[in-house]
């Protein structure tokens, strides 16, 4: 019996076939469309009786190999890659839901995600209704008989809460509801949700997946009949990946692990740092054993990842401080980048929302988030600390 091979090994050794060239490091398939060999071959490639790339809209080889990737790193049986993180959640949920429809989702989630459910599907007749990460236990009572689809983000945006996917996995087989989990802050190397029961897991390749600020993409993996009807809107809608941007992310994949075991540890030394620090009033890293949900943590994920979340001391004028004295981390609205990010949620990426709204998802007038990159931990360190202490 061949062994299966682990996660670092299928990083770097998934990969399509060489060309009669015998290149070492797959090529790359900038093109638009590809030509058949006569008209029954043309004609069984577009009734799908046989694989073939087509045109680069629906399939090309340099997305094959990307999403080949992700579903083994995953334990999927299927994947589609899109062109961003947003497009790979709209097409997920264009695809599966129907007027009428119901989504049970997390009170946290990515800013764009929340314009989806507030602004956008609601004129095709789709609601949404949100449950507190901290009340666990009025999640079922939430559920309707029109639910759909159950979605999360684990760890959360900024905040970072964990939720238990082990539970909302068997609650949702339990109503015959899907559970798709937003992977994009632990990456297939910390966690892989279908473990715990998700159907559907989606990612923004944009971050660490790509982790070096290069490229967007995004990635939608899981049950292959759930796949099939994302591939089928998304094949006609046309929110496909570049082949260039494939090659990019399929090769970054090579080094996922050891980028983000650096990643952590970094953050845990800084999150480590700023409890101690006096102009800090509170910090959140999952692998904190102060964080409120630290056992379902460990539980579920090998290590903390790069975001740490803490609040400084002077509310909103205190986070803008805090930025303006950063000499060498950058200010962006990115994350899981090499370079380490500095970002203040409520005056910026948050700022939209009420005080109110950010209140009920965590974020205080002083919180910062953290994308802690891969520097040196003393410089990192220090570039934090003079900013704190000016």
């Amino acid at each position: 019996m061949t062994k299966k091979r682990e996660f670092e090994t299928e990083a770097i050794r998934n990969q399509i076939p060489r060309s009669d060239y015998g290149e070492h490091t797959s090529a790359m398939y900038v093109t638009s469309s590809f030509v058949f060999d006569d008209a029954e071959d043309m004609r069984a490639s577009f009734a799908e009786e046989k694989e073939k790339n087509i045109y680069s809209r629906f399939s090309n080889p340099n997305n094959t190999e990307f999403v080949n990737k992700i579903v083994a790193m995953e334990g999927a049986e299927s994947g589609y890659a899109f062109a961003s993180g947003m497009a790979a959640i709209f097409s997920t949920f264009g695809a599966l839901l129907s007027s009428g429809d119901h989504i049970l989702s997390a009170r946290s989630v990515f800013g764009s995600t929340h314009s989806l459910f507030t602004k956008y599907f609601p004129k095709w007749n789709i609601e949404t209704t949100y449950f507190n990460i901290s009340e666990a236990d009025s999640i079922e009572s939430l559920i309707q008989p029109n639910t759909k689809i159950l979605y999360a983000e684990t760890p959360t945006n900024p905040g970072l809460e964990v939720l238990d996917m082990e539970f909302l996995g068997k609650l949702c087989k339990k109503h015959g509801i899907l559970l798709v989990i937003d992977n994009c802050f632990a990456t297939p190397y910390l966690q892989q949700p279908i473990k715990f029961g998700a159907d559907l897991v989606v990612h923004s390749a944009t971050k660490l997946i790509d982790g070096q600020g290069r490229v967007l993409g995004g990635v939608a993996v899981g049950k292959t009949d759930l796949i099939r009807e994302i591939y089928l809107f998304a094949r006609n809608t046309g929110p496909s990946l570049s082949p260039f941007n494939s090659w990019i992310l399929s090769k970054s994949l090579e080094t996922l692990s050891v980028r983000l075991d650096r990643h952590c540890e970094n953050a845990l030394a800084v999150a480590e740092f700023l409890e101690d620090h006096q102009q800090v009033n509170a910090v959140r890293y999952p692998f904190l054993k102060s964080h409120p949900q630290y056992d379902i943590a460990v539980k579920q994920m090998k290590k903390g990842g790069n975001i740490v979340a803490f609040e400084v001391k002077g509310g909103i004028e205190g986070g803008r401080s805090f930025l303006n004295n950063i000499k060498m981390c950058s200010l962006s609205a990115n994350l899981g980048d090499t370079r380490t990010i500095v970002t203040h949620p409520a005056s910026s990426t948050h700022s939209k929302l009420s005080l109110e709204e950010r209140k009920i998802v965590g974020i205080t007038d002083g919180l910062i988030r953290v994308s802690i990159g891969l520097e040196n931990i003393s410089d990192i360190v220090e570039d934090l600390s003079q900013a704190l202490n000016y």
